[in-house]
């Protein structure tokens, strides 16, 4: 079975470099200048399928994987038995260190050989080093980004979720509370705050909860842990409030960037 693997520092703490990873934008840009296409949704989140193609590489890509850890897809449709990308982050003194690796079994045979030789090595060369410079591009431009916190507020097993109200198209999807921080705020004050006017509660911000994850070219989403003190969750601006347990947060309609933190916090409940 054939491998490559490429590694590249880059100057960005751990975190901002899984939000770059996260942004499914980032993997389309990469293989666009090599003649690929992409598409699925804007972050990347576990069980998400990306359609596309790159080289003679056509099918589905099903992420596997996407964390503060890194990420990893395999292709689920098209012509190879198998094409495995793993993308590993480990922290170091100089940076995060990014570990790309490509892993494909060709079709059998003297001329599915001779495809691996002259395409298949070529091509994955050229994929892993166009998604390094994309990685550590995008991580430069987030170390930049505004940032919105959201609040994922714990009581006796269950995590409070709240259903969007509008606009149209977020009506009936599911988030967690939270805004953006303003000018002077911490976080922490942020988390506060927005728990005070959206759901009219105290709470106290505690450890962050999953990767950052990327909304917009500059926007950056980061959940925190918060516990209550006083006050019980009511829907001020969303169509309702809900206490979930761990069985059922994947069965909920939830917003892109959300979907993305249930591993963490399915963590956070266990």
């Amino acid at each position: 079975m054939p491998e490559l693997r490429a590694t590249t520092l880059v100057d960005a703490p751990l975190r901002t470099v899984a939000a770059a990873l996260l942004d499914a934008r980032l993997l389309a840009r990469s293989i666009r200048g090599l003649g690929g296409r992409i598409s699925g949704g804007p972050v990347l989140h576990a069980g998400l399928e990306l359609a596309g193609s790159v080289g003679p590489v056509d099918g589905t890509l099903l992420v596997t994987r996407a964390d503060l850890t890194g990420v990893s897809a395999e292709l689920v449709g098209g012509p190879l038995p198998r094409f495995v990308l793993l993308t590993d982050l480990l922290h170091t003194g100089g940076g995060t260190m990014v570990v790309d690796s490509v892993e494909w079994t060709s079709p059998g045979g003297p001329l599915g050989r001779l495809a691996d030789v002259i395409v298949g090595r070529g091509l994955a060369l050229r994929v892993l080093e166009a998604r390094a410079e994309a990685v550590a591009v995008r991580s430069r431009e987030l170390l930049a980004a505004r940032v919105v916190v959201g609040a994922a507020i714990v009581r006796d097993g269950l995590l409070l979720a709240q259903q969007r109200s509008y606009p149209a198209e977020a009506a009936g999807k599911w988030e967690l509370p939270g805004g953006r921080v303003e000018a002077g705020e911490s976080d922490a004050d942020a988390v506060v705050r927005e728990c005070l006017e959206e759901l009219g509660v105290t709470v106290v911000a505690g450890d962050q909860v999953g990767p950052d994850v990327p909304l917009r070219q500059d926007l950056l989403l980061r959940i925190y842990r918060a516990d209550l003190v006083t006050g019980e969750p009511a829907a001020h601006d969303h169509r309702e409030v809900r206490w979930v347990s761990a069985a059922e947060l994947d069965g909920l309609d939830w917003l892109p960037a959300d979907r993305v933190l249930l591993p963490a916090l399915h963590d956070l409940l266990a």
